[in-house]
């Protein structure tokens, strides 16, 4: 049973990545990846697709805080105001990215994947995601429920999902 979910979970990961792929290349697009929680697991899944070299431009890993400052242009008062996990710093993440790729569209995710690490106000689970494009961003706030594995990968999936809509949406 727990084979099938995987399958069936790779195959709804691949219609996404094809269906934001269409869409990237038809407005002449390039996804950009800023992850922190996931740790560029959601660059691989959109390069796991052949020829994403076509509509992929890279990705960042932000793990630490000295890395969002440093790569992804966050302010450290940002940071130190509203924490690394908030729809603040990921909208951060996802603009300050922009500074160094044009026709892009960029995804950010920061979040507590656990079991550790969790707060009162940022329980295990909780995971922000933005995405940025033409500078106009969109931001959630998540909890996902499961162990570590199980809330990056709901992360990858609905990073993948706020990307396909930004692009979708773009005129």
């Amino acid at each position: 049973m727990q084979i099938n979910n995987v399958i069936s979970e790779d195959n709804a990961l691949q219609t996404l990545v094809s269906q934001l792929s269409v869409c990237l290349i038809s407005k002449k697009l390039k996804a950009i990846t800023v992850e922190s929680c996931t740790a560029g697991w959601i660059g691989k899944v959109l390069t796991d697709q052949s020829g994403s070299s076509d509509w992929f431009a890279g990705g960042l890993i932000t793990y630490t805080n000295q890395s969002k400052i440093a790569l992804a242009s966050v302010s450290e008062k940002l940071i130190q105001q509203k924490g690394a996990v908030s729809v603040e710093v990921a909208a951060a993440m996802a603009q300050g990215v922009h500074r160094y790729f044009t026709q892009c569209v960029s995804v950010a995710v920061s979040g507590v994947a656990g079991p550790g690490g969790g707060s009162e106000d940022k329980p295990v689970g909780t995971v922000c995601i933005a995405t940025c494009l033409n500078n106009q961003i969109c931001t959630h706030r998540f909890h996902f429920s499961g162990n570590r594995e199980l809330v990056r990968a709901k992360t990858v999936k609905q990073a993948l999902t706020m990307l396909l809509q930004a692009v979708s949406a773009d005129n």
